[in-house]
């Protein structure tokens, strides 16, 4: 990205058509100043974890990532494209589904949250409902500055060292991240952390050190933990579980690193499903695949910067982790996204016991069926789930599924690509069992998969019809 002259409005997103910048409108409140680097002496490593890919595609008005990526700390920011859910193509994947942990003697330990939440009552006129949660969640809600390596001389990014080879740290992003508990753990967006050589959070007015505990790329969420963490306020918990529609909510976070913004709205729709591949949506991701699961849709301002930050209820409690936007230019259209916390909290659980999160698998590859497709290969279905490979082995191959099945259902669901067949197994856990409904060879037929689990590591065959994915 060029250097921005700091007289000139900041570029906060692209046109997707003609390439051209978007400014910021002049605004009387700037952004917090980012902290200090820290010393480039003590990085914090960032865990690494297995690839689940898979691949969707783009619709005119894409899901983006809520924060600024590679953006210097003047500003600016970079759109991170992510597919809708429920286009065909062609793909090859592992299907995977997240773990939900709470049985988890292990993770069961950790107390995350407020100890307990006081009810919210609004009184007069001289407080509004929004005043009173703003004023219980901000202090549980901090902004997360993101450092990356860079050589000392460096020289338009050529890296050009000195003498002495030293590094420096440069601010590369930030986001947003919620209070855990006492210790100083936060709850934010893998895709806020990712490639972070160190990390700053302010947070009520104190800045301090952070580092990376973990992260689960595919679920989208890590966990940080501040240094000498002192007077922290956790947040309470809610329960994603019981939103309805229309439910009044606020977000929370650091839009365009504006610390501590709050905006309202209504819970416009539950259980809404996406599905990222990061190798063609970011600039630096490792192609690693997320699969977003139930979100939780919001007409809430979601902008550039809340990424990890609160979605909260009318009691204060957190319900949501926000993170996905939907719109054509990059900003706030109206239509934003968070996970919930029942999801979120879980699988933060699992990282701060030590744990790997881990995802239940179904040990196929797959294509998705599109009707040029079905004409090509005289397939007896114009839509569906093909299986091009099985692992030996796996969960389908224990349950006599073959290469060829083209699956058509999963459970109740109707199947009608490799994607939503995808989002259907990550619903699952571990050792769940599900009933696959599959046509083969013109006739469908019904078998019962015990789903196995990512933990166990088995060689998933290539996509035999991956030269045809143009189809």
């Amino acid at each position: 990205m060029e250097e921005q002259n700091n007289n000139q409005p900041r570029i906060i997103g692209y046109d997707p058509y003609t390439g051209e910048p978007r400014y910021a409108q002049p605004e009387s409140a700037q952004p917090a100043a980012a902290p200090e680097p820290p010393a480039a002496t003590a990085l914090p490593a960032t865990p690494s974890h297995g690839p689940h890919a898979a691949y969707g595609t783009h619709t005119a008005a894409s899901i983006e990532h809520a924060k600024p990526a590679k953006a210097k700390a003047a500003g600016g920011s970079k759109n991170f494209l992510v597919s809708f859910v429920g286009a065909a193509l062609a793909c090859l994947l592992v299907c995977t589904g997240y773990h939900f942990l709470f049985g988890s003697s292990k993770a069961a330990t950790v107390s995350l949250g407020a100890g307990s939440s006081e009810s919210i009552a609004v009184k007069g006129e001289d407080t509004t409902l929004a005043e009173a949660v703003a004023a219980k969640c901000t202090p549980s809600v901090g902004c997360i500055y993101v450092y990356a390596q860079q050589s000392a001389n460096s020289y338009f990014g050529l890296g050009m060292n000195n003498n002495s080879g030293s590094q420096t740290l440069t601010q590369s992003s930030l986001g947003s991240g919620v209070v855990l508990n006492n210790d100083g753990y936060m709850v934010t967006n893998y895709h806020v952390v990712e490639g972070a050589a160190a990390l700053k959070v302010s947070l009520g007015g104190e800045e301090y050190d952070a580092e990376l505990v973990g992260s689960d790329e595919s679920s989208d969420l890590a966990v940080i933990k501040l240094k000498d963490a002192k007077n922290l306020t956790p947040i309470a918990l809610g329960d994603s579980d019981a939103l309805t529609i229309g439910e009044w909510v606020m977000t929370i976070g650091s839009p365009f690193g504006l610390e501590q913004s709050v905006a309202t709205g209504i819970v416009s729709a539950t259980s809404r499903s996406q599905i990222m591949n990061n190798s063609s949506s970011s600039y630096y991701g490792s192609g690693e695949t997320t699969v977003y699961v139930n979100l939780i849709q919001t007409d809430a301002a979601i902008n550039p910067g809340n990424s990890g930050g609160a979605l909260v209820n009318a009691n204060g409690e957190l319900i949501g982790i926000n993170t996905l936007i939907t719109s054509y230019s990059g900003n706030y259209s109206g239509v934003g996204f968070a996970i919930p916390v029942n999801y979120a909290v879980s699988v933060a659980k699992q990282i701060i016991a030590g744990e790997t999160p881990s995802h239940a698998q179904l040990g196929v590859s797959l294509v998705s069926v599109t009707d040029s497709i079905a004409k090509r290969y005289n397939l007896p279905v114009k839509s569906g789930a093909y299986i091009s490979s099985v692992s030996t082995g796996g969960a389908a191959d224990k349950a006599g599924l073959k290469v060829g099945d083209i699956v058509v259902k999963f459970d109740s669901k109707n199947i009608t690509s490799s994607s939503e067949l995808m989002i259907a197994v990550r619903e699952k856990n571990p050792g769940d069992t599900a009933t696959v409904t599959v046509n083969r060879d013109g006739k469908e037929e019904s078998v019962q998969v015990t789903l196995g689990s990512d933990a166990d590591k088995s060689n998933i065959s290539g996509n035999l019809l991956q030269q045809n994915n143009s189809l």
